[in-house]
């Protein structure tokens, strides 16, 4: 099943307890943050200090309710343009309740390699992200399959990284 619009949003809405994500591209094109990807070009930047959204409000409003969202990015240095331009975001983000995790592959082997974005609501329900090579999303695709290779996924990960702030002190980001 092709997950778009209202569904999409749904699952981040009524999930129960996690939304998790592992992400392994080094950049993505969203529509949506074209504008902001331009002024950080630019030379624009954010105060993580007094920066505040949609997605900052949510993340506390998940914390409020006794739930948890987080993510891994495997990464490996030098960082890409838009790599630097996402970890000025993951800053407030992190600051606003999201556990967010590097793994940094730079100097070593990927435990994960060939696996493929996703989203996994609860344990239990996994959303595969279908992009193209320069991080053009494609679709979004519940799958239908045993989950079990995907939490393995989440605890390889989650072993094999650090946390954002952890990974960012001494780096020019």
């Amino acid at each position: 099943m092709l997950l778009t619009g209202e569904a999409w949003q749904e699952k981040f809405r009524d999930f129960r307890s996690e939304a998790w994500r592992l992400e392994t591209l080094p950049a993505y094109k969203v529509p949506q943050a074209e504008e902001r990807l331009r002024s950080y070009l630019a030379g624009e930047r954010i105060d993580p200090h007094t920066y505040a959204s949609e997605y900052t409000e949510d993340l506390k409003r998940v914390r409020r309710q006794g739930k948890s969202k987080g993510r891994v990015h495997i990464v490996s240095r030098p960082l890409s343009t838009y790599l630097e331009y996402e970890f000025m975001y993951y800053r407030p983000h992190a600051w606003a309740g999201e556990d967010i995790r590097i793994m940094d592959v730079t100097d070593r082997d990927n435990p994960l390699a060939g696996v493929q974005d996703f989203w996994m609501f609860d344990s239990s329900e996994v959303v595969l992200m279908h992009y193209e090579a320069d991080g053009t999303q494609i679709s979004r695709e519940v799958y239908e399959g045993d989950v079990t290779p995907f939490l393995e996924y989440q605890r390889v990960a989650l072993a094999e990284s650090v946390p954002f702030e952890e990974y960012v002190k001494g780096l020019d980001v």
